[in-house]
């Protein structure tokens, strides 16, 4: 959502890589079976330095309240949009990845701001969380970012993830209405949000 070139996952439109499909094919490590929580308790629970250093990744969690399955539940709950000298914006994300409002918010042309995701994981530890976001002004896309957040493991409390800083585009073409679709997918290629929305960029902050 904005025209900071800083981060390498980021293109726009002086980039021809803009052309590329939006799902771009990546060379994986092939991996081998996947186990529950449980099961890595279990594995090698004579090694005391294994013991310790699963105990430190799971952040003290109890294995055994962790349900019996292998897959991670992962909630993106809320956007906030933090600029310097304004009140923050706090959105909360409808599981339908599809917000009511439109646009669903308004940013100033020229203002740096950031993005914060409250992230819940429950069950299981999920693995190279990925955030993509493509927008699109008047059917032409404009920006495609990519993004590494890391692995996450389950925990009571949802994580808070600060994104990098971003600068709105400036000047009378840049102001107006945009599309964008946000996606968070993890190592195993499974899709926990697809966010559809729309936003505008005015020449001022709405009131």
């Amino acid at each position: 959502m904005g025209d900071d070139d800083k981060d390498s996952g980021h293109d726009d439109m002086s980039d021809s890589s803009c052309n590329a499909t939006e799902d771009e094919d990546e060379i994986r490590i092939q991996l081998g079976p996947k186990m529950s929580i449980r099961e890595h308790f279990e594995k090698d629970k004579d090694d005391e330095s294994l013991r310790r250093w699963k105990e430190q990744l799971l952040g003290g969690l109890d294995a055994a309240h962790v349900q019996e399955h292998e897959e991670a539940d992962v909630k993106i709950l809320s956007l906030t949009i933090v600029s310097d000298g304004r009140p923050d914006i706090v959105l909360e994300i409808p599981e339908s990845g599809n917000p009511k409002e439109r646009p669903w918010f308004i940013l100033k042309e020229g203002c740096k701001y950031h993005l914060r995701f409250s992230i819940k994981i429950n069950n299981d530890i999920v693995c190279g969380l990925r955030y993509t976001n493509t927008v699109w002004k008047t059917g032409i896309k404009v920006e495609h970012r990519k993004e590494m957040l890391g692995t996450f493991s389950p925990q009571p409390e949802p994580y808070e993830h600060e994104m990098p800083e971003e600068t709105t585009p400036s000047g009378m073409f840049a102001r107006g209405s945009y599309s964008a679709k946000t996606k968070f997918v993890d190592d195993d290629n499974n899709c926990h949000l697809e966010l559809n929305y729309a936003f505008e960029i005015h020449k001022e902050w709405a009131n």
